[in-house]
């Protein structure tokens, strides 16, 4: 339904979005700064007729557009923060915040969920329910998915489902990828502490060392992944900081680790945090050194709707041809987008980016993509959208 028509109005809003990723682009923000963002968004909403709210979770905005006909809610999000890092790639339109760049797409995602509005506007007197657009600050570092939610972004009128994409950089540009089912991981980090007795490097047998400690330690935690869980069971367990000492002759009194464990269910994502704690009580209480241990549980695992996705595929393979729809490789990355799937069926999809062969590597400062992509975000979101509200 709509096919023909979403494909033409996304044309016709095509350079408006380029010309709103551009600015965002060269504006970027970081987690819950995105304050100018924001107002740009909340104003290109205004400036089209669609209802709109602010402050939504810190700098979240909502666009709600009323079909004239009564039916089902459906939301469509995207995320609007950079990250910290000095642009590097060669753009007209590059970053002037030195230190801060859209590394990871979400300039695309903003102006992409900006002209499907545009589009879904022009349709509302013919579509059958509510449409809500969700832009949402902080999803890099502080999971502002949950704080909208906390502040009601699913409910008056209650969302039946939702949909949202990320562009992905080692997949092909205009391929789209979906799958059912567990996506993206929890991405959870952990904080330890082993605290020995410092003393002179030349005289080791009257310390207790906290780097040999640390070393077993991350020796052993490699064996968690490899040797004490199911191995068809995906999971990762990196050590990603370690820090210890002042000098080249001295024994720290203590090493610190930080790291990320990532996992697709609750069982594993409890499993993991309990072996290496068993790990670390064992090889500490051996040298007679103690430790603390905390995780940090961040986003739960993604798990996309059957349903749901089963719709996001129809409407990408009308759209681009089912030569051009593909199914998603799990991926270890996190995305707070689970924290809206796991309150209503949703369905979180990709959209690739990659020219000619060559990745485009996301949170690296030469990461780039063609604005042309923008078009393949707006009409699939379209597309999703109208399908949901008038599937029988």
């Amino acid at each position: 339904m709509f096919t023909d028509e979403i494909r033409l109005s996304v044309e016709k809003y095509y350079p408006k979005g380029v010309e709103l990723r551009h600015h965002i682009h060269e504006y970027p923000e970081l987690s819950g700064h995105e304050v100018e963002t924001a107002a740009l968004v909340a104003d290109t909403l205004r400036k089209a007729g669609i209802e709109t709210r602010t402050g939504i979770g810190g700098n979240g905005v909502l666009g709600i557009i009323k079909g004239g006909k009564p039916g089902k809610t459906v939301l469509l999000r995207a995320d609007m923060d950079a990250l910290e890092l000095n642009e590097a790639a060669d753009v007209p339109y590059k970053s002037k915040k030195p230190g801060i760049m859209h590394a990871c797409g979400h300039d695309g995602h903003t102006a992409g969920l900006l002209m499907a509005g545009m589009v879904l506007n022009e349709l509302k007197d013919r579509l059958r329910g509510t449409v809500k657009l969700m832009f949402q600050p902080a999803e890099e570092a502080e999971g502002g998915a949950e704080r909208m939610i906390e502040e009601g972004i699913l409910e008056n009128p209650r969302v039946d489902a939702a949909f949202g994409c990320h562009l992905w950089g080692d997949v092909e540009e205009g391929a789209v990828l979906v799958k059912a089912g567990p996506v993206m991981a929890s991405p959870d980090e952990f904080r330890i502490t082993i605290r020995g007795a410092g003393g002179h490097g030349a005289m080791p047998h009257l310390a207790v060392d906290p780097v040999i400690l640390a070393a077993q330690t991350i020796l052993q935690f490699q064996t968690i992944v490899s040797r004490r869980k199911n191995p068809v069971e995906p999971a990762v367990l990196s050590v990603c900081t370690v820090r210890g000492g002042d000098t080249y002759n001295v024994i720290p009194e203590t090493v610190d680790m930080t790291g990320t464990i990532r996992t697709f269910n609750d069982e594993m994502r409890d499993f993991i945090p309990r072996e290496m704690e068993k790990v670390l009580r064992g090889i500490t209480s051996i040298a007679g050194a103690s430790y603390t241990f905390d995780v940090t549980k961040r986003f739960p695992p993604l798990v996309n709707d059957a349903a749901a996705t089963a719709i996001v595929r129809k409407a990408a393979e009308k759209l681009f041809g089912a030569g051009n729809v593909h199914e998603a490789a799990l991926s270890m990355g996190g995305e707070d987008f689970a924290h809206i799937a796991g309150n209503v069926p949703s369905s979180f999809f990709f959209v690739g980016i990659a020219r000619d062969g060559k990745p485009a590597v996301h949170h690296s400062p030469y990461f780039q993509w063609d604005d042309a992509t923008l078009r393949v975000i707006a009409a699939c979101l379209c597309q999703t959208a109208v399908d949901f509200l008038h599937e029988s």
